[in-house]
């Protein structure tokens, strides 16, 4: 089982009980979101707006990437309203991380811990 990233598409597919699913996505335009394979992991997080926890996909000396739901603290950016455009270009405002809905993160709880993900 592994976690796609598709790029040119802005959106996050995985499998759950043998049946693929797609979803929008949020993704880096001033950090780009990195591209390979990686594995995730759980990390617990008490900064603001992450509900608690985050799924980290990559760590450099100044930077985490993780999957996450959707971040909403700053209503300008209207991120809400961008995850659900039909415009792809629009879900380009992240720092480099992925936000999701939040049904989304928890179905990426349930069933895809410790598995590949895959950005390209």
């Amino acid at each position: 089982m592994s976690i796609l990233i598709n790029l040119a598409l802005a959106t996050i597919c995985f499998t759950s009980n043998g049946v693929e699913s797609c979803y929008p996505a949020l993704l880096g335009k001033s950090t780009p979101t990195p591209t390979g394979e990686f594995t995730v992991v759980q990390r617990m997080t008490s900064d603001p707006g992450y509900g608690g926890d985050v799924i980290q996909f990559h760590e450099t000396p100044t930077s985490i990437y993780a999957i996450h739901r959707i971040w909403l603290l700053s209503p300008k950016q209207k991120r809400l309203e961008r995850i659900n455009s039909k415009k792809v270009e629009d879900r380009f405002i992240s720092g480099g991380c992925i936000n999701v809905m939040p049904d989304v993160y928890q179905k990426l709880l349930d069933c895809c811990m410790s598995e590949r993900l895959i950005i390209k």
